[in-house]
């Protein structure tokens, strides 16, 4: 696309092909972290298959969470107990698996790939996703011929989806006191700081208050509007498909740089979702005449109290999710609006009927008529 105004140079602007995001190894991936939904019993035999099936035909280390070797459908299961001593463990919040992986396998649902993102708070892996579980909106791969699909991942044989993530932090006013009781030598409790990132969104609602939230928000530090009613919702274009669509957000391409926000059940009729660019800086706090604070959740996890005076900052990470694609970014993302939200699915309108067929039809019915009037005249 090229743009000309008044300027004495033309301006031009490359838009990047979705199709030329392709998955390169710089090097042979060695580590495999194998996450597993739980609590699945469905999973448990292609989990031990995948996990078998990559430390003796593919050499690699096999990293897996500590509980999933403590599951007791697994400890009596011949088959895992032969591998078991084999795997490396770790402990969510515990252990850092940064630079550790090279790449993520998941089986399950949705919520398995959340939890992976969850894990790796900056660079992230590529990941694999195995349909097995309930909706299967981000894993695109079927588990049947597993071998031959990992294989050509494996061997670079794959397209990329970018999905962006957001990076949240929430500035208490208590750190502001401390900060200011610091300085004049005085002690403060340390309020817990937060700082994550995530896939799908981040939510605001009114918790278990009977009022409505009263939530400012801020674009580049400018005052946008004040959302009144049961919350408000920023995602990524990931997630516009999952909370945010039910709220009545349109759907984007994860492909589309880009923040949506979206009101939950707002008191008013003209308040619709927006889309804003990728680069601005949200800021998200409870408006100073509020009857009640707010609560916050990220990705569905970490639930906390915004109070008074507290705020909360959206920006979007510089540290993407690679999603491996089965097929490709557009193929993959239209397959799942079709099978997984039915999109645009409705009876077909009927055909009308062929105008020559139906004029012959009718010309042969009035011949027809033509002749029995000319034998009740010649009977007559």
């Amino acid at each position: 696309m090229r743009i000309v105004g008044r300027f004495s140079n033309q301006l031009n602007w490359t838009i990047q092909d979705p199709a030329s995001q392709r998955l390169t190894w710089y090097k042979p991936p060695l580590t495999v972290l194998v996450i597993k939904k739980v609590r699945d019993a469905a999973v448990l035999q292609p989990f031990i298959q995948l996990v078998k099936w990559l430390i003796q035909e593919k050499h690699m280390v096999v990293f897996v969470e500590s509980s999933v070797l403590e599951e007791p459908l697994l400890k009596g299961h011949g088959a895992f107990l032969s591998i078991r001593d084999k795997l490396m463990s770790f402990k969510e919040g515990k252990d850092d698996l940064t630079d550790k992986i090279d790449f993520i396998a998941c089986l399950g649902g949705d919520g398995t790939l959340l939890y992976a993102s969850s894990l790796f708070q900056q660079s992230v892996p590529p990941v694999m996703a195995f349909h097995l579980g309930s909706l299967g909106f981000l894993t695109p791969f079927e588990f049947d011929n597993f071998q031959d699909q990992v294989t050509n991942v494996l061997e670079g044989h794959a397209a990329l989806t970018l999905r962006s993530r957001l990076r949240c932090i929430i500035i208490r006013r208590d750190k502001e006191i401390k900060d200011a009781n610091e300085n004049n030598g005085m002690k403060s409790r340390r309020p817990n700081s937060t700082n994550l990132l995530v896939l799908n969104e981040v939510v605001i609602d009114r918790g278990p208050s009977p009022y409505l939230s009263n939530i400012d928000l801020f674009l580049d530090g400018r005052h946008i509007t004040s959302v009144q009613g049961d919350g408000l919702i920023v995602s990524t274009p990931t997630g516009s498909t999952a909370y945010a669509v039910a709220a009545g957000a349109s759907m984007i391409h994860p492909s589309v740089p880009a923040i949506m926000v979206t009101p939950i059940c707002p008191h008013s009729l003209s308040f619709r979702p927006i889309v804003v660019p990728a680069g601005v800086e949200l800021k998200i706090s409870v408006s100073p005449d509020s009857r009640n604070t707010a609560w916050v959740s990220f990705d569905g996890r970490n639930r906390q109290e915004l109070c008074h005076g507290d705020s909360l900052r959206v920006t979007t990470s510089i540290y993407p999710v690679p999603s491996i694609c089965s097929q490709d970014q557009i193929a993959d993302w239209f397959d799942s609006l079709a099978e997984c939200l039915h999109w645009n699915v409705r009876k077909k309108q009927k055909h009308l009927d062929d105008y020559s067929s139906y004029t012959s039809s009718h010309s042969s019915s009035n011949d027809t008529l033509d002749s029995i009037d000319r034998v009740d005249n010649l009977d007559t």
